[in-house]
């Protein structure tokens, strides 16, 4: 069996030895570049979180009667916990896990949480959602609600949010449920203008993702000499982020290197947007196929419960 501390390793060696380059977008979520997501989600051109917000405060009555109280919350992707809060808040669960591959910021957002949610028992587990991960034995199989909210489901392109779509539903019993967040096709300048806003934070956060990897791979990549570059792919409806060597440069690691010439290209995410339709046929082929949708006024934006 692979030494699992290697993988990482391995896995960004690969990637960044491919034509054209990638770095999985997992490898953001360093400490710092948690806190500058969070910052983005404050932005006045990202729409998701508080488009999102809008409807959970808009509809959240509804979707908490159709999943009552008392159930086990697995958040995916946790972060900081805000929209468990407000989610807890409203159905009162009885056990809530926080699932998330940053172990440093999870914890913190893991400590605020049980000092607002007192008589919920809530738990931390560092985990990358891309590989196989157990959650704690004594965890109740009945009720479960998988929580996935902000999009996230976007950075997998079809075949892959497939994959964890159909894990997630091995999560639950057929009493459970996923309520998770889609962003939707819309006006490309809105869409594009929320992956590149004027403050820059977007491309700080896309930028952090090359000290990360220094950090994990001994890499010598130089930030100073890149720049970030996003925007709509139309044929695959999804925003691609990446980074553009703006010198030509060589970036070492043990054991390896590469050549960038200028202009060069490092894919960093991508960002699907689905029609509503589209992403019912993908939850009904995971074999989620009850399902109820919620969106704001601009069609901006859905939350889907979705039952076995």
């Amino acid at each position: 069996m692979a030494d699992s501390s290697s993988l990482p390793t391995q896995e960004i060696v690969q990637g960044l030895l491919e034509s054209p380059a990638r770095i999985a977008p997992k490898y953001f979520y360093d400490a710092a570049g948690s806190l500058l997501f969070e910052e983005i989600t404050r932005l006045p051109e990202y729409y998701p979180t508080r488009t999102e917000r809008q409807i959970m405060v808009a509809h959240g009555v509804d979707i908490a009667h159709r999943l009552g109280s008392g159930a086990t919350v697995i958040e995916l992707g946790a972060g900081s916990c805000e929209k468990a809060r407000e989610l807890c808040q409203l159905i009162a669960p009885a056990h809530f896990v926080a699932v998330d591959i940053s172990s440093e910021f999870l914890h913190d957002a893991v400590v605020q949480l049980r000092d607002a949610l007192p008589d919920v028992d809530v738990r931390a587990l560092a985990a990358d959602l891309t590989a196989d991960f157990t959650l704690p034995q004594d965890l109740p199989r009945q009720r479960r609600l998988v929580f996935y909210p902000g999009s996230s489901i976007g950075n997998f392109d079809p075949a892959q949010a497939l994959e964890l779509l159909s894990r997630m539903r091995g999560l639950l019993d057929d009493d459970g449920a996923l309520l998770i967040g889609v962003d939707l096709v819309k006006e490309v300048a809105v869409l594009e203008a929320a992956y590149d806003d004027a403050a820059g934070v977007t491309a700080a956060f896309n930028l952090n993702v090359l000290n990360h990897v220094n950090q994990l791979i001994a890499s010598d990549f130089e930030p100073s000499q890149w720049c970030h570059c996003a925007f709509f792919n139309v044929a695959e409806s999804r925003i691609e982020m990446h980074l553009e060597a703006s010198v030509e440069n060589v970036v070492r690691w043990p054991g390896g290197q590469r050549r960038f010439a200028r202009g060069e290209r490092i894919h960093t995410e991508n960002s699907y947007k689905y029609q509503a339709q589209d992403f019912v046929r993908l939850l009904n082929q995971a074999g989620l196929a009850r399902t109820e949708v919620w969106s704001d006024d601009r069609s901006w934006f859905a939350l889907f419960l979705a039952r076995p």
